[in-house]
C-alpha cells in the first residue's frame, strides 16, 4: 500500500513523537490526515490546487463565502476589457530564507507555471509583468470567468534567477512565504515542517508539525494508541472514538462517482497508450438505467455511515450547478423501460443481451481506499436486477492509469470550489487529459456552453452557461442529458482529534488531496495546560 511506513520504523517514529508532543504540547502537532504529493510540493505542477499550499502563499486567499480576499495582494482590479489583472503586492512578504518577495517573483511563477502543464489554468494567460516591485500586471489572450481562481490557488515560488531560485529539486525543497517551512522530508514515512520566522502574518500556534503517510489501518490504530493529535479517518472506521479524542466533521463538495467510458470500441489507444472505449458503457440507456437504479441515500448510509449526503452532479449545490438535477427515489420499473426500448434483451442468466454483447463491464476503483470500494460493491448489487453486471475490481492507480482509465468505469472522486474543474470533466478538447474527462466525452452543444461560461461578462451569466451545460432542455452532460456519469454521493470528511486541540471555524472542503483541513490552520490552539 502506497505510503504505508514499514511497521518497525513506523513505531519508532511515533514512539519518538509522542515522548516529544509530551513535553511540548502545544508546540507541537502529529497529523495524519492524507497522502503525500507524488510530485512534492511544487505549485507549478499541482500542489495547493485543492486546499492551503502552506509553504507559499497565494495573491488571494478565498472566502468562507468563495469570494476573494487579501493576500499577497493588498489591492487587484480587472480591466474594462477583462483581459488585464492589476495587483498591489503587500510589502512585507519574504520567503522563509528572508528575502523580499517581489512582483519579479509573480511574474515568474505565472510564466513558469503556464509552460509547467500542471493544474493551474493558464492557457488564457499571454504574459505576466512586474510593472515595479510590488506591482504585477497580469495579461490574457481572452476574457476568462475562472482566471480569478488561479490567483486563489497557485502558490509564488522564487524567480529561478535568484539565489535559492525555483530548480527541478524544488518540490522536495520548497521555498516559499507561506506560516511554514519544510525541514525533513522522508518519502512515504513523514514530513516535517516549522514555522516561518519571516511569515507577514499571524505567528502560528505550533512551532512544529509531523506529517505522518500512513494506511486507513495504521493511522485508525495510531490514533487508538494516542499517538497522533489529529487523524483522516474513512467513515466506515470512524464509527470507535477513543476517549482522549474528539470526532470532527467537515463539510465538502467532495463527491464519488462513477465515469462511463463515452466511447465505442474502434481500436484507439490514448497517448499514455491505454485502449479507449466501452462498448456496454457508450450506450446512453446503460448509463441512464444505471443512473436510475441506485439508490443514493441507502449508499450515504451503507457506504458512509450517514457522513455524506447524495450526490446528482459534479457540484451539488454550488452557484454553477443546476437545482433540479436530482432524482427522488430510484425507478427500477422506467430502468428497465429504457433498456427494453434500446434493444437490451434479458436472458435465461438474468444478464441483458444487445446483439450477442453482455451488459458486463469492470467497476474499478482504487484498491486503497475502502471508501470507494465499499461505494463499488453496493452500488454493483443495487444494478444487478436490471440484469446489468458491474464488476467491482480493486487496482492501483499506476494501473488504473496504464490499462483501465480509458475503457473501465472509474470510480473517481473530485470536487472543487471552482466551476473550473468543470470545464475539465466535460469540454471535449480535455478528452483524455489525465484523470479529466478521461471517458473522451463530447458534445458540441455542451462545449459551446463552457466556453461561453469562460467568456462571460459576470459570474451570474457565467453560472447560466454552467448550468446549460448540465441541461439546457434538449441535451447536456447530466442525468436529463448524457448521463455521462453516475455521481453517487458528497462525503463529509471525518478526523479524530485530541480534545485539548481547537481548529476553529472550518470551512467547506473541496476534494482531499492537499490536507482541506489546514485551511484555517492559523486558527488552530491547543487549549490544555
Amino acid at each position: 500500500m502506497p505510503g504505508l511506513p514499514r511497521p518497525i520504523l513506523l513505531g519508532i517514529t511515533l514512539s519518538c513523537l509522542v515522548a516529544s508532543t509530551a513535553v511540548q504540547a502545544k508546540e507541537q502537532l502529529v497529523l495524519a490526515i492524507g497522502g503525500e504529493p507524488d510530485q512534492g510540493f511544487d505549485p507549478l505542477l499541482g500542489w495547493g490546487q485543492y486546499g492551503n499550499p502552506l509553504f507559499q502563499s497565494t495573491l488571494l486567499s478565498r472566502g468562507r463565502d468563495l469570494t476573494p480576499q487579501p493576500e499577497l495582494a493588498t489591492e487587484w482590479s480587472l480591466s474594462e476589457d477583462r483581459l488585464t489583472w492589476t495587483l498591489t503586492l503587500r510589502d512585507d512578504a519574504r520567503f522563509a530564507d528572508g528575502t523580499p518577495l517581489t512582483a519579479e517573483d509573480v511574474a515568474y511563477t505565472f510564466h513558469a507555471a503556464a509552460k509547467a502543464g500542471g493544474r493551474a489554468d493558464l492557457s488564457s494567460l499571454d504574459h505576466a509583468q512586474a510593472v515595479d516591485e510590488h506591482t504585477v500586471t497580469l495579461h490574457l489572450r481572452a476574457p476568462r470567468i475562472t482566471f480569478v481562481d488561479q490567483l486563489m490557488t497557485l502558490g509564488i515560488v522564487p524567480n529561478a534567477e535568484r539565489d535559492n531560485g525555483y530548480s527541478e529539486q524544488y518540490g522536495r525543497q520548497p521555498l516559499g512565504s507561506g506560516p511554514y517551512q519544510l525541514v525533513e522530508w522522508q518519502e512515504g514515512e513523514q514530513l516535517i515542517v516549522e514555522r516561518n520566522p519571516y511569515f507577514y502574518g499571524p505567528t502560528p500556534a505550533f512551532e512544529r508539525l509531523v506529517f505522518l503517510f500512513t494506511g486507513e489501518d495504521a493511522t485508525l490504530s495510531a490514533a487508538h494508541a494516542g499517538q497522533l493529535d489529529i487523524a483522516a479517518v474513512p467513515p466506515a472506521l470512524a464509527t470507535k472514538v477513543p476517549a482522549h479524542m474528539q470526532r470532527l466533521i467537515m463539510e465538502s463538495v467532495d463527491n464519488r462517482g462513477i465515469l462511463f467510458p463515452m466511447q465505442p470500441v474502434n481500436g484507439e489507444h490514448a497517448a499514455s497508450g491505454a485502449p479507449i472505449g466501452n462498448d456496454v458503457t457508450a450506450d446512453v440507456a446503460i448509463r441512464q438505467a444505471i443512473n436510475l437504479a441506485i439508490d443514493r441515500d441507502t449508499l450515504v448510509e451503507v457506504a458512509l455511515q450517514g457522513y455524506g449526503r447524495p450526490a446528482f452532479g459534479p457540484a451539488d449545490g454550488l452557484p454553477w450547478s443546476s437545482r433540479n438535477e436530482r432524482l427522488d427515489a430510484p425507478d427500477l420499473a422506467q430502468a428497465e423501460a429504457i433498456l427494453d426500448a434500446a434493444g437490451w434483451r434479458l436472458g435465461d442468466d438474468g444478464l441483458r443481451y444487445k446483439e450477442g454483447l453482455p451488459a458486463r463491464f469492470r467497476l474499478t476503483y482504487p484498491s486503497s481506499d475502502t471508501t470507494r470500494q465499499l461505494l463499488a460493491e453496493v452500488s454493483a448489487e443495487m444494478v444487478r436486477p436490471l440484469g446489468i453486471e458491474m464488476q467491482p475490481t480493486g487496482r492501483h492507480w499506476d494501473e488504473i492509469q496504464r490499462e483501465a482509465l480509458h475503457q473501465d468505469a472509474i470510480m473517481f472522486g473530485f470536487g472543487s470550489h471552482s466551476p473550473q474543474e468543470i470545464y475539465y470533466l466535460f469540454h471535449s478538447q480535455h478528452a483524455g487529459n489525465g484523470f479529466y474527462n478521461s471517458g473522451f466525452y463530447a458534445n458540441p452543444e455542451v462545449d459551446a456552453h463552457l466556453d461561453a461560461a469562460q467568456a462571460a461578462d459576470s459570474i451570474e451569466q457565467a453560472n447560466q452557461y454552467w448550468q446549460a451545460a448540465q441541461w439546457d432542455g434538449t441535451t447536456g452532460y447530466g442525468l436529463r442529458g448524457d448521463s455521462s456519469w453516475a455521481w453517487l454521493v458528497n462525503l463529509e470528511h471525518v478526523y479524530l482529534a485530541d480534545t485539548c486541540l481547537d481548529v476553529g471555524e472550518l470551512g467547506v472542503a473541496p476534494h482531499g488531496h492537499g490536507w482541506p483541513i489546514t485551511a484555517n490552520l492559523l486558527e488552530w490552539r491547543w487549549t490544555c495546560d
